[in-house]
């Protein structure tokens, strides 16, 4: 702020980072608009020993790296041309038309470095009711970028006050719901899964599906019954809102759920393989296991995947959030430390077992008996097992 705002330019706090701080919400990033041209912009952060990064110049963003930590620096804006994601914006020098380009009201906040904020959509108030609201005729800005969709029912899961959304804005993403055939499922993902880990999530989740919203950004049943549960069971467990963990509840019963999530929203490999583990193991996970059989389960899955198929298992039963068999279910990880397998090839090897698949196999048998019998780590109940294995 200090190289940006002074010599005849002026430069604010913008959007998000305002809206968290007039409700004393953590502030996760802070952007700042100028009316700097992206050119002064660069030549004031270099000058200041800043790393400046092109990282959007045709739309005027620079992001200015300082101490590792980025801004993103964006020039004011007025749009010449809008036709979804591809507006042709011209550089301009007019805070209240910058404002009223921007989607929601209490995005368009902006404050200056001696803490007046500037309210020219009806930020403030919008803000104080929890209400998501457009800025000006909500199906002309949901023409602009149909992904405004998604953000109005996710930006109401997380700042609305847990009742009905606003109800022309509602209105106008319901008619516009086929534009969100031409977003990419890379957008789709990013918007759910901060939806999902949203405060109303649940009630949010319940319009949208009511709209027909979750079927077609989805493409199959989902269970909000399962979601809502997995939200008590994670606070019951003193446990973060989980954004993969959420949408496997949602949405994921069997292995074929997770490929289709997967396909649908271009999950991450590492999101589509820990939803597969919980729609495949979720079935056996109860607190009628023995804390023997939950060790193995345990050794064989690793404690994530675990913990993962336990609470999904949780969330589908009838158990209230509070059932204690349960919380010393997912409490049992941290009883046990799963041991490495101590046999070796070796082992077999001077057994008189060939390389090849007969010792794979030899090695296979043993980890099986070892893991049958508690994971035992004594000399003699291992030479025993080795022994048996070799045949």
């Amino acid at each position: 702020m200090d190289i940006l705002d002074r010599d005849g330019e002026e430069a604010r706090v913008v959007g998000g980072a305002v809206r968290n701080a007039l409700i004393e919400a953590p502030i996760h990033e802070v952007d700042v608009a100028t009316t700097a041209v992206p050119d002064e912009v660069i030549r004031r952060a270099k000058a200041a020993g800043f790393k400046p990064v092109p990282t959007g110049i045709a739309h005027g963003t620079v992001t200015v790296v300082i101490d590792r930590h980025p801004f993103e620096v964006t020039t004011l804006r007025t749009d010449v041309e809008t036709f979804g994601r591809h507006a042709k914006v011209a550089f301009g020098r007019d805070w209240r038309e910058d404002a009223l380009r921007r989607d929601f009201t209490m995005n368009a906040l902006s404050v200056t470095r001696d803490g007046v904020v500037h309210d020219y959509a009806g930020g403030l108030d919008d803000l104080a009711a929890r209400r998501v609201r457009f800025i000006g005729e909500a199906a002309q800005r949901i023409a602009e970028d149909y992904l405004r969709i998604l953000r109005f029912f996710r930006f109401h899961a997380a700042y609305g006050g847990g009742g009905h959304p606003d109800a022309d804005g509602l209105a106008a993403c319901i008619a516009a719901r086929d534009g969100l055939a031409q977003l990419s499922r890379e957008r789709l993902r990013m918007e759910m899964l901060k939806l999902v880990v949203a405060k109303h999530a649940t009630p949010t989740l319940i319009v949208m599906s009511d709209a027909g919203f979750t079927l077609s950004i989805l493409a199959g049943a989902i269970y909000l019954g399962a979601f809502e549960n997995m939200t008590k069971v994670e606070a019951a467990m003193g446990l973060p809102a989980d954004a993969t963990r959420r949408l496997g509840a949602l949405g994921a019963v069997v292995a074929e759920d997770a490929e289709r999530l997967y396909q649908r929203l271009r999950l991450a490999n590492q999101e589509r393989d820990r939803i597969r583990a919980m729609a495949e193991g979720w079935h056996g996970v109860s607190p009628a296991l023995s804390e023997r059989e939950t060790r193995a389960l345990i050794y064989r899955r690793g404690v994530e995947a675990f913990t993962d198929q336990a609470l999904l298992a949780w969330a589908r039963s009838q158990a209230t959030a509070h059932d204690t068999a349960w919380h010393d279910l997912l409490a049992r990880p941290q009883r046990f430390t799963a041991p490495v397998f101590p046999l070796r090839a070796d082992d077999f090897l001077k057994r008189g077992v060939d390389k090849g698949p007969a010792l794979g196999a030899a090695l296979r048998a043993a980890e099986e008996a070892w893991i049958a019998a508690d994971f035992p780590m004594d000399g003699a109940a291992l030479d025993a097992i080795a022994d048996r294995a070799a045949g």
